[in-house]
């Protein structure tokens, strides 16, 4: 019953007494204390817990979840990539979105909001159009709840050599997986969901072989994966720009 409710509620979840209090104290961007004894456990933490594989890493980005799905969609493909989007509800809609905004080609799998998608639907455009790069799935669709087929999904995808977004901003943390095992290459997620941090930043865990080939992709300069992960694998938890310390700590709590 606990993770139904974590799962369903759109969030800012409630959080503790703990976890609020971790926000009382001030932190200096710059100190050892915050970015080795914090940032860097988190960072080690999310990777562990999204998978027991090798060659896995996790970087935080300041801003919504939705800021971190963005900065995936802008820095992991190359300007002649495409972005095959299931679009089952309001998220799976946002990625499009994003694309949309961002110029990147997408081809949509649109089943509505009460359907799953079509596993054949799915292939025959992964057969039909080679110029597609990337397939981005949304987990748990907040719209509804509803759990989408993403190990199918990705090992389809796998069949054709794409890489694989997964959006489990509503899931991970509340329901177990490991993202090696599904194939997963960008995993997104937020601090103020399933693990019950407070709002203000979300994190991917990705392959690192797969972060580095974003370098000099990026459509935005705050939005930059790889340049926040690089800064942050250089100076040891480090953010290159102002980060939001109250709630970072606030998740470490959590």
């Amino acid at each position: 019953m606990k993770n139904e409710y974590l799962l369903l509620t759109p969030g800012p979840l409630s959080t503790s007494e703990t976890v609020r209090q971790a926000m009382l104290k001030d932190w200096c961007t710059w100190d050892d204390d915050y970015n080795k004894e914090i940032v860097e456990v988190i960072r080690a933490k999310l990777t562990k817990l999204a998978t027991e594989h090798e060659g896995y890493t996790s970087v935080l980005m300041q801003g919504s979840g939705t800021a971190s799905v963005e900065a995936t969609i802008g820095s992991s493909m190359g300007p002649n990539d495409k972005l095959l989007v299931v679009d089952n509800g309001a998220y799976g809609a946002r990625i499009a979105q994003i694309a949309d905004y961002l110029n990147i080609a997408t081809h949509v799998v649109a089943p509505g909001e009460v359907s799953q998608p079509s596993l054949d639907k799915v292939k025959t455009a992964l057969e039909q159009d080679a110029s597609i790069t990337h397939v981005a799935i949304v987990h748990c669709e907040t719209t509804t709840g509803m759990l989408n087929p993403i190990e199918a999904v990705a090992t389809l995808a796998k069949e054709y050599d794409k890489i694989v977004i997964l959006d489990a901003m509503s899931s991970f943390g509340g329901i177990p997986m490991d993202i090696g095992d599904l194939g997963i290459d960008f995993m997104i997620s937020s601090a103020n969901k399933c693990i019950q941090g407070v709002p203000g930043f979300g994190f991917v865990v990705a392959k690192q072989s797969e972060l580095e080939k974003c370098k000099g992709r990026a459509r935005s300069l705050s939005l930059d994966l790889y340049d926040q992960w690089h800064c942050m694998q250089a100076n040891h938890g480090k953010w290159r720009f102002t980060s939001p310390t109250h709630t970072v700590r606030a998740f470490y709590q959590a």
